[in-house]
Formats: structure tokens, C-alpha cells, sequence
């Protein structure tokens, strides 16, 4: 083991390892110190990057009946949205994915019972809580829950970022914490490598057993940051890594933390997902946390999560590393399902438009639903997707006027089917899709939001309050933030981790924030 600092003397020769590819760079080859160039600090100038993605546009349903799209189980937006929120800052928008914050929670939705068949739908329909004669169609996604006891073995490699960009209390050194907590729950069948990098690459610890946890835990201890990051290097070693020990029976995985701001050797975006993408044919999924301010660079670490067919999240505090690896630790590494796609058709007889709210940056094409080799979302053991769509129904007053020369518009429907479900999925490691389907009809739909389920009432608080804090258009000027918390506070039922008490109190100090210099953003 050795940490990848120049401030520390030369360590002696590593012992002689097992595997060929630990090719750890030593000390006298890694960049002289002059080459070195430490990321911003907090309060210096903000180079934070997020993708840039439009809100999703309203569609009319005479023209485009489908909507296709990849699921997210993704939470890195809700950890930064509340960053900004607790340091009294709107987020910049685009760091607004509606998607993620609405997948943060738990709904409580009925669990499958078949592994074989991994999801058991759930539907509502209820009116828009910010739009005069608008519904909203909520979906959600239950995933089977694996017992513990037939959870398989763990392949494991820690990639930690350990350059010069990682110093603050809220990087490395909770990156350290994180996965201490990740120990703690390793089993005796599981397996631990470790690889930090900075300035280049090497392997710290050794396929090592879920038995040594004090050999994996001193490992954690000594790496110290600084240099700069050769983020592709370290990616490279950590895959050759888990390709090496790869057991088709067990879960193979690369852990990425880091603050993404890779900036030697291979650090184009474009490569780097091209690269992982091609990775995930060996069978060896990628899970990736980031940290820190100032330089986070959310564009990568979004790239790298869906092109490696894993899941992103962000840690911002001790009670979030609980969260992601901990509480939510089966989801987080066991995956259920992979390449799950979402395909529903609107019945034009009986809506007329509609809006996908989030999931801009998983959209797909209509043919992709049945094409087996478009990669999509993987879903974890035990966790929920939820989607939800602002239709217009038919007869109501649409966002557009009708075309002059255009087939007349759709006619009210007076009873059946609203739209059609479809989920496609794949077993993990399997090559062929699997479909489950339903239809979504007048016996889903609810008269008044408040008498909607307690779910659907808690994701509509929860979506109403990303897209007013991306400033999308089409909420009511008279949905506030106290209507946010006042509907949120309908549904706040059983929140054993005060999670959803937490949330109503960022509801209300979104109210109060300044906002944020977006500029580069």
C-alpha cells in the first residue's frame, strides 16, 4: 500500500502481488511535482459542470402517441440540490434533474415476489396540482427485493481519486468514511480490491476478504491526496482489476469516487464513456460517487454512470454515505434487472397531450424499446423506479392551437383505456429482453389529489418542487413553495430516517435562497 502523495518519503518495494496487472506506477515515475495542478478550493473560481438538458417539450398525442425512455435510479441531484440548498443557494438548473429527486424516496409500492419477474407496476391518475384541467399519470416500478441470504458473493474494486482536488474534509476524507460503511457490511465471500490515483495509477490493496476488514480499513487510512488526476489510468487498472478476478456467479463492480475533475492523461468525456462502455460487455458494472464543490464536474460522472451500466450518487455529508451505503446497500450493488426501458402509448381518444417530467437525459427512440442491443438503466435489489406524465385529456383546452388544415383533434373518451404500458428488462448477465405489460385506465384515476395515494401525493410534491426550481413554464403562478410543502406535508406518512421531513424543510428555505452565479455551469 502506499499513498500517492510527493509530500511523503519514498516507501519501500511493494510486496510481490498475485495478479499481473497491478501495474502500480512507482513513486520515481509518477509527474514531478512542478507538473502538478491542484483543483479549486472552495471559494476559489467555480468550474462545476452539468449537462445541458432542455425540459422535456409537451407532445402532441395525435402526432407522437409514444414515449420511450430508459429508466434512472439515480440520486446524485437530490444530495447536490441540497448542497446548494444548505449553503443558501438556488442550484444552478441545470444541476435539476426532476428524475432523481423523485427517485430518492421510498414509496412503498407492492413487491414482486419472482426474481424471474423483477417488477410489479403501479398507476395513478390524478389532477395536475399546478395545472388548470391537466392530469398527471404516475407510473412506479417496484423491484423483487433479494433475501440477504441469497444475495451472491462481491467483486469488488475501490477507485478513489486521491489528487490534490480531493483534500477538503468533504472529499477524500469522506470518501474514506463512506466506505468504511461499505465494509461493514461485507460478508466473508466478498472480495475488496483497492487502486488510488493521482498524478498516475496503482493498485493499494490486494484482492483482499470480506474476513480482513482491519487490512481494508488501514488501506482507506493511508491514502493522501495530492497531485493532479489521471482519472483514465485509474479507471484502466480498477477494470483490469475486477476483469482479473471476475467470478460469473458473483458481483463484479468498480466503485469510482472522486470529484470528476480529471485532468491528466485521457480526461475527454467522449473517450472515457467510449471506454467504459466497452467495459461493460466483460460483465463488470460501475458505480460512481462524487464529491465536493467547487470543481465537481457532474457532466463526467452522469457519463460514466450510463454508459457503464451502473447507477451515480453524490455524498455531501456522513448521512448520506449511511444512506447509499448502508441503508440502501442492496440496491446499491446487487443489481435485478439490466437495460430496463419504459415505453408507454397515449390513447389519442382520450389525451391529447402529454409531458414526460424529467428523464431528459434518457430519452430514447421509439424503435430502441425493442432493440435488445440499446443499452439503457440497471435497477438495483429492492428499489422503486417512479415516472410520472401532465396530460391534457381530450376535450380539455389544449397548450396549442388546433392546425387550420389538420385532421379534426381527438374526441373525448367516455370509459376504457388512457394508455398502455410496456416494461422491457433483462436478467443480469442475460442477452434477451423480457416484457411486462398494462394498460392504464379510468379505474386508476382519482377525482382529487388528495384523494390520490400517499406515493402519488409525495412524488407530485417532490416534482413540483424540482421543476420550480429549474424554472420550467408551465407550473401555475400560484403554486408556490408553500403549496409544495402544504401537499408534501399530506403525505408525509412513515419516515423512519426523517428524509421526508427533511425535504419539507428544503421546500421551504428553496423559498428563501439567493441565486447562484450559473455562469459556465
Amino acid at each position: 500500500m502506499y499513498a500517492p502523495s510527493m509530500a511523503m518519503a519514498p516507501p519501500p518495494p511493494p510486496p510481490p502481488t498475485p495478479y499481473p496487472a497491478a501495474r502500480a506506477a512507482p513513486m520515481q515515475e509518477m509527474l514531478p511535482a512542478a507538473v502538478y495542478r491542484p483543483g479549486p478550493m472552495p471559494g476559489e473560481v467555480n468550474t462545476e459542470r452539468y449537462p445541458n438538458a432542455q425540459a422535456n417539450p409537451i407532445k402532441q398525442t395525435a402526432q407522437e402517441p409514444v414515449s420511450t425512455f430508459s429508466v434512472d435510479v439515480d440520486t446524485a441531484a437530490y444530495a447536490n440540490v441540497r448542497r446548494f440548498l444548505n449553503d443558501g443557494q438556488s442550484p444552478p438548473r441545470h444541476a435539476v434533474r426532476v428524475e432523481e429527486l423523485i427517485n430518492y424516496f421510498d414509496y412503498g409500492y407492492a413487491k414482486p415476489t419472482d426474481a424471474q419477474v423483477p417488477f410489479k407496476p403501479f398507476v395513478a391518475v390524478t389532477p395536475s396540482p399546478w395545472s388548470t384541467d391537466r392530469q398527471i399519470v404516475h407510473i412506479g416500478l417496484q423491484g423483487y427485493d433479494i433475501p440477504r441470504a441469497q444475495e451472491p458473493p462481491l467483486n469488488l474494486v475501490f477507485l478513489i481519486d486521491t489528487s490534490g482536488s480531493m483534500s477538503a474534509e468533504n472529499k477524500l476524507p469522506l470518501a474514506r468514511k463512506a466506505l468504511n460503511l461499505l465494509v461493514d457490511q461485507l460478508r466473508p465471500q466478498d472480495r475488496v480490491s483497492m487502486v488510488a490515483y493521482a498524478g498516475s495509477a496503482g493498485a493499494v490493496l490486494a484482492p483482499t476478504s470480506g474476513r480482513e476488514k482491519l487490512k481494508m480499513r488501514c488501506a482507506l487510512g493511508a491514502l493522501e491526496s495530492g497531485g493532479s488526476t489521471a482519472g483514465g489510468q485509474g479507471l484502466a487498472l480498477a477494470y483490469d482489476l475486477a476483469v482479473q478476478n471476475f467470478d460469473a456467479k458473483a458481483v463484479n463492480r468498480v466503485i469510482l469516487m472522486t470529484d470528476g475533475d480529471f485532468n491528466v492523461g485521457v480526461a475527454d468525456p467522449a473517450k472515457l464513456t467510449d471506454f467504459v462502455a466497452a467495459k461493460r460487455k466483460s460483465g463488470v458494472y460501475l458505480s460512481v460517487y462524487g464529491l465536493g464543490q467547487g470543481n465537481y464536474n457532474d457532466t463526467l460522472m452522469q457519463a460514466l454512470a450510463q454508459n457503464g451500466n451502473g447507477t451515480a450518487g453524490y455524498i455531501d455529508t456522513l448521512n448520506e454515505a449511511r444512506k447509499s451505503f448502508r441503508d440502501d446497500f442492496s440496491g446499491s450493488l446487487f443489481p435485478i434487472a439490466d437495460d430496463v426501458k419504459i415505453q408507454v402509448e397515449f390513447n389519442p381518444r382520450a389525451v391529447s397531450e402529454y409531458r414526460l417530467i424529467g428523464y431528459e437525459t434518457r430519452l430514447l427512440n421509439r424503435e430502441d424499446f425493442n432493440n435488445d442491443r440499446v443499452d439503457a438503466g440497471e435497477v438495483g435489489s429492492g428499489t422503486s423506479v417512479t415516472a410520472l406524465y401532465e396530460v391534457t385529456p381530450a376535450g380539455a383546452r389544449p397548450s396549442s392551437d388546433p392546425l387550420r388544415y389538420g385532421a379534426s383533434g381527438p374526441r373525448a373518451a367516455s370509459g376504457g383505456e388512457i394508455a398502455f404500458l410496456k416494461v422491457r428488462y433483462k436478467l443480469p448477465g442475460g442477452q434477451t429482453s423480457r416484457l411486462i405489460e398494462r394498460p392504464i385506465g379510468v379505474g386508476d384515476t382519482y377525482a382529487r389529489v388528495l384523494d390520490a395515494p400517499e406515493a402519488t401525493r409525495w412524488a407530485l410534491a417532490v416534482a413540483g418542487f424540482g421543476q420550480k426550481l429549474r424554472g420550467d413554464p408551465w407550473l401555475s403562478p400560484d403554486f408556490g413553495w408553500k403549496a409544495v410543502g402544504d401537499l408534501a406535508q399530506t403525505a408525509r406518512g412513515s419516515d423512519p430516517y426523517g428524509l421526508r421531513a427533511e425535504f419539507v424543510q428544503l421546500a421551504r428555505a428553496a423559498g428563501e435562497t439567493k441565486t447562484v452565479n450559473e455562469s459556465g455551469n
